[in-house]
């Protein structure tokens, strides 16, 4: 605790980089030489023993000043192709970055209107840096790893009256070597079988642990309605909502919408917006559509002003659903641009 009573500040992603930017106004991120720097020493980036001259010397010259300008041409006279085309779409990156200034303008950007095209891998990378900066003095690990649905993907699996999320990747990782690297991979090359996937649960237990293994996202959520992770992710929604547009909002999970004024709703990925969209219409939805969704939510806006005329009093639906591959993808932009707000 700080003097004041306030909890200290927590880095929970060291993976995220919060330890390259600073803060600037509405508590945002500022871009810095140090997060552009992080960018120009990707594997993708970094120059190796084959590089040429000019692809050295545009490495050196950005690690000196990240912000130095580049023109395209300078980039086309790499002796590799490959080299070139991806400078080519990390100056851009760097470009987009640098115009807006914080990364959450840069993030807010891309879902405005301007076209850029970025691996999506840069945008969720964006999304997991301002989540790290959002939660830095939350100390409750239910909420982080609520919040890692905001930029990783997760698997999903039902058995034995339990809903589990569990990081893609990392479910990928254990199906493949079974979680003994490449151990584990040489004994599926042998044929030898391994264990089943089991990935521990985050409980009330454990969760101290989650500060120790956070950037390795192998704990599972528990996602069923009333557990810890559905209240942690609505938490979280609330978060986001206040962090980018600077407005309370309650959310609450809930089983089903049984509300005939149902006026406006927001899927949080694109299975859920067509299941909602659905819904919403009176069109007839599949069994197989209506199990896929996993959480829905309510969101109340505490100040009635900060909705449009036609929805002040009415409450915002939001969904959350399981893709037919058994994976969630959450798209968190979807609750930046789609909410009925009043324009400042």
């Amino acid at each position: 605790m700080t003097p004041s009573g306030e909890r200290k500040p927590r880095i929970i992603w060291k993976s995220a980089g919060l330890h390259l930017v600073t803060r600037g106004p509405n508590n945002w991120l500022t871009v810095t030489d140090n997060l552009l720097r992080a960018y120009l020493t990707r594997p993708e980036i970094h120059p190796v023993e084959e590089s040429c001259a000019r692809e050295n010397a545009l490495f050196e010259r950005l690690m000196d000043n990240p912000f130095a300008e580049v023109h395209g041409s300078e980039i086309d006279e790499f002796q590799d192709a490959d080299a070139a085309a991806n400078y080519h779409v990390v100056v851009a990156f760097r470009d987009h970055l640098a115009q807006h200034g914080t990364v959450e303008q840069a993030y807010s950007a891309l879902f405005s209107g301007e076209a850029i095209a970025l691996p999506p891998v840069f945008i969720d990378q964006l999304v997991h840096l301002i989540a790290a900066g959002m939660l830095e003095r939350d100390h409750d690990p239910f909420h982080a790893k609520a919040a890692e649905l905001l930029f990783r993907e997760q698997k999903v699996t039902s058995r034995d009256g339990q809903l589990m999320f569990a990081d893609a990747e990392v479910v990928e990782m254990h199906s493949q070597t079974g979680g003994l690297g490449g151990l584990g991979g040489l004994l599926v090359e042998a044929g030898t079988p391994l264990r089943e996937v089991s990935l521990d649960i985050l409980t009330e237990e454990n969760a101290s642990d989650y500060w120790l293994r956070a950037d390795l996202f192998d704990f599972a959520l528990d996602f069923r309605f009333t557990q810890p992770g559905t209240d942690a992710f609505a938490r979280i929604i609330e978060k986001w909502v206040r962090h980018f547009h600077g407005i309370d909002v309650r959310v609450q999970a809930m089983q089903s919408i049984r509300d005939h004024k149902w006026s406006w709703h927001v899927g949080l990925d694109v299975q859920a917006t067509h299941v909602l969209n659905a819904l919403y219409n009176g069109e007839p939805v599949s069994e197989a559509d209506l199990g896929s969704i996993a959480g829905l939510y309510r969101m109340e806006f505490l100040d009635r002003t900060d909705l449009v005329d036609t929805m002040r009093g009415k409450p915002v639906y939001l969904g959350l659903a399981v893709k037919p591959d058994g994976t969630v993808r959450v798209k968190p932009q979807n609750i930046l641009t789609s909410l009925p707000l009043r324009k400042q």
